[in-house]
């Protein structure tokens, strides 16, 4: 094809050497030689329809860098926001929290899934991390789409010398409060900009640091509303009643937590987070009747 467009071009050009030589001086001046069969030859030869394929091409090329490069400027959507940010809280606190520290495999995991289908949650995704640690005691974190991130307090554990069963009560409680969305809305932040693009323009860091500070405000300080916890123990009650051996174990449960934070300080802020242990039991025991 280059052979072929070089050996035209090269007769053309020999062509208007040989009429420039036969011209008038007036013929010169009016410019009588019509170019227009050099475009014809690149037609012919689909050369033109060649550049413009490569045109075309050339814009599709720039479209789809200039998506690209925009896509860089992503926040992520709401199925992938709250996994990294939990993620991203855990490791701003992992000296507080002490998660990395070497631990056998206490079988709560196995536990907690038995507990869960046994009540009708089957194919659900979480992860338990144990801390060792007293500032939190245990906390449910929202993950992935379909997925609970749990943290578990070492020392609360041993502390209360709680049996799987107690303990898989307890996540199940968190469970349960992140099924109802508490954690995202006692956060109190408007949250319209996950999923949004900052392409063109600097991304608001006071948003990242807002929520991280709500993160420590729910964790630490605020937890869940009055009404918050009566729903969840309510719902624990309606949902246990059918194995009265587990609702026993439950109601056992607050027991053991009453005596306990009245007496270690480590955990004197466990009422702030979640409702004492006795109105739990209040809410718990059967009414009686009046004769």
């Amino acid at each position: 094809m280059k052979k072929t467009l070089i050996s035209t071009l090269y007769f053309f050009y020999a062509i208007n050497l040989f009429a420039q030589a036969n011209l008038t001086q007036e013929e010169k001046e009016d410019g009588v030689i019509n170019y227009s069969n050099i475009k014809n030859v690149l037609k012919s030869d689909g050369l033109e329809k060649q550049v413009e394929a490569k045109k075309e091409y050339i814009k599709t090329i720039k479209k789809e860098k200039s998506v690209l490069n925009k896509g860089r400027y992503d926040i992520p959507s709401e199925e992938d926001f709250w996994a990294m940010m939990t993620r991203y809280w855990l490791v701003k606190n992992a000296q507080l929290l002490r998660w990395d520290f070497p631990k056998p495999d206490y079988g709560i995991g196995p536990a907690f899934r038995t507990l869960l289908e046994k009540f009708g949650y089957f194919n659900e995704h979480f992860k338990i991390l144990i801390i060792n640690s007293p500032n939190i005691s245990h906390f449910g974190f929202p993950g992935e789409k379909g997925e609970s991130i749990f943290i578990l307090s070492l020392p609360f554990m041993r502390g209360l010398d709680l049996t799987k069963v107690d303990i898989s009560l307890l996540l199940f409680e968190d469970f349960l409060r992140l099924r109802e969305g508490y954690f995202k809305k006692n956060l109190g932040l408007k949250l319209d900009w996950i999923g949004g693009n900052f392409y063109g323009k600097s991304f608001e860091k006071k948003n990242l640091t807002s929520l991280m500070e709500k993160f420590d405000s729910v964790v630490f300080k605020k937890g869940f509303n009055f009404q918050q916890q009566f729903e969840i123990t309510k719902k624990m009650d309606a949902l246990l009643k059918s194995e009265p051996h587990i609702w026993s174990s439950y109601f056992k449960l607050f027991n053991k937590l009453e005596r306990f934070i009245k007496t270690d300080l480590l955990y004197k802020n466990y009422v702030k987070i979640y409702p004492t242990p006795e109105l739990q039991m209040n809410w718990l025991a059967p009414k009686s009747k009046k004769l």
